[in-house]
C-alpha cells in the first residue's frame, strides 16, 4: 500500500503486453506512476535488484512516451542517456516498453526503455 493505491511485483516474467494482461485479469493495471513520491517507493520496492515493467510506452509514436491511461508523460526518471530505443542499434529493434529498476537505497532515476518482447517482472496497480 501507497497513498490511494495497492502495489503487486509480479513473481513471474513476461513480456510488456503479458503483465498488462495479468494486471488487467487482476483488476488492476501496470503502474502509472505520477509523484516523486512513487517513484520513490517503486524505487525501493524491494531490496534485491529487480527490473520490472511500467505503465509507460511509446509504441503508438516513436519519441511520444504515454502512460497506459492515455496520460502524457509530465514526470520523468529515466537513466542518463535514456530512453535511447536501442542506442542507434537497428538490429535491437525498437525499444517502446519502459521498465524501472528497483535497487534499495539506489538512485530514482532508473527507468529505461526495452524491446516490449523481453522478459522482465511487472508491478500492477490499483486504485483503492
Amino acid at each position: 500500500m501507497f497513498g490511494c493505491a495497492c502495489y503487486l511485483l509480479s513473481t513471474e516474467s513476461g513480456s510488456w503486453e503479458e503483465g498488462r494482461g495479468d494486471c488487467s485479469k487482476k483488476g488492476a493495471h501496470l503502474v502509472v506512476i505520477d509523484s516523486f513520491e512513487e517513484q520513490k517507493f517503486l524505487s525501493n520496492f524491494t531490496k534485491n535488484a529487480t527490473y520490472a515493467w511500467i505503465g509507460l510506452t511509446d509504441e503508438a509514436e516513436e519519441g511520444t512516451w504515454k502512460w497506459i491511461n492515455e496520460a502524457p508523460l509530465s514526470l520523468k526518471y529515466w537513466q542518463e542517456s535514456q530512453p535511447d530505443n536501442g542506442g542507434g542499434h537497428g538490429n535491437l529493434g525498437e525499444e517502446d516498453c519502459a521498465h524501472i529498476k528497483m535497487t534499495e537505497g539506489k538512485s530514482s532515476q532508473n527507468w529505461n526503455d526495452l524491446l516490449c518482447s523481453n522478459s522482465l517482472r511487472w508491478i500492477c496497480e490499483k486504485i483503492l
